[in-house]
């Protein structure tokens, strides 16, 4: 038997203390592909979709693929842009639904909309209102999902990430698509369970190359070969996200009795609690950051300085100076640093050529209060580009992308990557296109939280974290949250359970 199978793929991480609204171009302008065109560029990646399809060719499905966009993290993705994209979805279901056989989408799990701060269970909702209660409809989320009650309510399959770096898109796409196929087959009836804590995330953000969530996913693979159970996630949750139901969960896709997989997921939601305050990573100050790459020896490579706070990928801004500054201040030599958004200075940079002398006032512009003001410089200009590139590592590579007008400035020893479109280091590519090989540096300043580590660890000597005091700070009782349930760890530290 042939199934027709409904596809999209839609991505939002909404950091809700972010001021800039998301719209619909801000889709667009990061990627925004529909039908075909989609298919083209994100289908025989380390995507979703591509997942997604490799499962339609082994079993013969027809797919119908309405839409493949994601906007960089930032504020409030808007009602306009929730409607015409969840909308194409929507229609696409009622327009198709006396032939679909399943769902199975590919979303993120941490989208807050201007109306709504569950946009994946709003979307869910509307999908269930066109095709009822009883076609089986499968997601796959990032691992830094908030996954809410209503989100397993609707969802009869969900798989997330189970790597932080996240390199294993393509992997959950086929795991999700195959267990859809056996429940539209009729062989199975999977529903989802959820353990959940009142914690703003997990105390290392998910990350699965180090640290307790190693053994916890190895429990999770594990247990995925127990009769009646077809994926386990565990989600670290997004803590910039300032809603009822943010933090981390454990979700079992099952079928059968609920109470033995309640207690798996309960048991490892415990683990994740009890090591609450167990922080890997020190993050330090920009001016300690700074001191430590002044004395740095380069031997094997570079040390990378990741300024966690300032991560676009998490809702940051990408425009802190701190760290720069502290870089300049101590005369750091033969560095990279990037991305520094500004969309000013790189216009500004298009009206001058290569090799002139220009005085800018860097960074710093979008809200000074989170790391930091602009800075006064002088540098030369070294290249002017319109910010395409094509990833060549394991997160994205062959993927197109973009980081808008771009420029390549030298501020006394350091060569700055100053982009429009804010997005995190986690490819080389995205120094390498545009002259910069981060390889042949001494020092390699770089705005990430953990994903440059997939690409930038194997050339790196040393690697450091630290804090610029950015709208991304690891600091979270600093941010001045209003809508998160209390108590809540770690806003009421000395809470119990």
């Amino acid at each position: 038997m042939s199934f027709v199978v409904l596809t999209a793929e839609w991505f939002h991480e909404t950091n809700t203390f972010n001021r800039n609204l998301t719209e619909y171009h801000s889709f667009m302008d990061r990627f925004g592909f529909f039908g075909a065109d989609a298919i083209r560029e994100r289908g025989d990646a380390n995507t979703e979709l591509a997942g997604f399809l490799d499962v339609a060719r082994r079993h013969g499905w027809e797919t119908i693929h309405v839409l493949s966009a994601s906007a960089e993290p930032a504020g409030y993705v808007t009602r306009d842009a929730f409607d015409r994209l969840g909308g194409a979805i929507v229609k696409a279901a009622m327009e198709n639904k006396d032939k679909l056989s399943g769902i199975l989408l590919g979303l993120h799990g941490a989208m807050v909309t201007e109306f709504n701060e569950d946009g994946e269970g709003e979307l869910l909702r509307r999908l269930r209102e066109v095709v009822g209660p009883t076609m089986p409809i499968a997601i796959t989320l990032d691992l830094h999902a908030n996954v809410t009650p209503l989100m397993c309510e609707l969802a009869n399959i969900i798989c997330s990430y189970k790597t932080y770096p996240h390199v294993d898109m393509r992997e959950r796409g086929n795991q999700a698509g195959e267990i859809l196929h056996r429940a539209m087959k009729g062989e199975i009836r999977p529903r989802t369970l959820r353990a959940h804590r009142p914690m703003l995330d997990e105390a290392n953000g998910g990350r699965t190359d180090i640290g307790p969530m190693v053994s916890r996913v190895a429990e999770a693979v594990a247990y995925e070969k127990e009769t009646g159970v077809y994926a386990v996630s565990i989600n670290a949750g997004f803590g910039n996200a300032d809603i009822a139901d943010v933090g981390p969960t454990v979700l079992v896709t099952y079928d059968g009795d609920e109470a033995q997989h309640r207690a798996f997921a309960e048991s490892i939601m415990d683990d994740i609690w009890q090591k609450r305050f167990d922080v890997l990573n020190n993050y330090m100050p920009v001016e300690e950051a700074a001191a430590i790459a002044k004395a740095y020896t380069r031997t094997k490579g570079p040390i990378i300085i990741a300024d966690y706070a300032d991560n676009p990928g998490g809702g940051g801004y990408g425009d802190s100076t701190n760290l720069l500054a502290a870089l300049l201040a101590a005369g750091i030599e033969d560095a990279a640093f990037g991305p520094m958004v500004d969309p000013e200075v790189a216009q500004q940079l298009r009206a001058h050529r290569v090799g002139d002398k220009v005085s800018l006032q860097l960074g710093g512009k979008t809200d000074p209060r989170f790391g930091g003001g602009p800075l006064h410089v002088t540098a030369e200009l070294k290249l002017v580009s319109d910010g395409a590139y094509t990833g060549d590592g394991p997160m994205v590579g062959g993927l197109r992308l973009s980081f808008g007008p771009s420029a390549v400035i030298q501020v006394d020893g350091i060569e700055i990557l100053v982009t429009t479109e804010p997005a995190q280091m986690l490819d080389l590519q995205q120094f390498r296109a545009f002259g910069i090989d981060p390889a042949a540096k001494t020092v390699v300043g770089l705005k990430s939280m953990q994903h440059f580590r997939a690409a930038f660890e194997p050339i790196a000597g040393q690697v450091i974290v630290c804090d610029s005091g950015a709208l991304c700070t690891t600091y979270l009782d600093r941010l001045p949250y209003r809508n998160v349930s209390r108590p809540i760890y770690p806003l009421d530290r000395q809470m119990a359970r």
